[in-house]
């Protein structure tokens, strides 16, 4: 089933307009867009847990929710 707006800010909160464009264009579920979010801010015991590494569109989502390094420093 599509995501929804309403989906996505349940799972990431309040983020901007490109963001939720990108990830509606990744065509993800809901279910995917938890496993990519878990991945991003827990990725060390997913792996603990003996999870395999992400693939597909889950994969695709953790490249665009992950922090860029030099995004701290944008103005």
């Amino acid at each position: 089933m599509t995501i929804t707006a309403k989906d996505i800010v349940s799972v990431l909160g309040p983020i901007d307009e490109t963001l939720m464009a990108d990830v509606f264009a990744t065509g993800a579920t809901l279910g995917e867009l938890a496993e990519a979010w878990a991945w991003v801010n827990n990725d060390e015991a997913l792996i603990g847990e003996g999870r395999t590494l992400p693939s597909g569109r889950v994969a695709e989502l953790v490249e665009l929710l992950s922090p860029r390094e030099n995004d701290e420093f944008e103005m």
